[in-house]
């Protein structure tokens, strides 16, 4: 019974999962470009300000400028005013960054140099508003 199963339902059961495959519409996996930058860049600046500091590790510290600038840009995108969603606010990135910055190196360094943390955030959402010259979504 065992053989007679393998042989008539396991062809079935490959062709119609070929078919299904091949005949579905693949839609491509578009990543928002924006994010994907800003995560660049604060992840470059968490490794910049750490090194300068003399603090952490370079894998760490990209980490915790990374999360700054996923949470920066998280923000920025839930702004309700078109013109405050085009224009960013220093201020807001800044803290922003701050905040994500220390609750990274929480969860990656147990709460170690929580000042160093906020620094290395802030330097992210910092060098985020530079380099993107205060524009956000267009």
């Amino acid at each position: 019974m065992n053989r007679i199963l393998k042989r008539t339902l396991l062809p079935g059961l490959m062709a119609a999962s070929l078919a299904s495959v091949s005949l579905v519409p693949v839609q491509p996996a578009a990543a928002d470009d924006q994010i994907l930058r800003d995560i660049g860049i604060g992840a470059a600046a968490g490794v910049i300000s750490g090194g300068v500091r003399g603090r952490g590790s370079i894998i760490n510290n990209a980490v915790k400028g990374a999360a700054a600038g996923a949470a920066v840009n998280g923000v920025h995108s839930t702004r309700r005013q078109p013109k405050n969603r085009r224009n960013r606010n220093i201020i807001q990135d800044v803290g922003i960054g701050a905040a994500a910055g220390t609750a990274a190196g929480a969860i990656t360094r147990g709460g170690k140099d929580t000042l160093g943390d906020a620094v290395d955030g802030a330097a992210a959402g910092a060098a985020i508003h530079v380099i993107t010259n205060g524009r956000g979504r267009r």
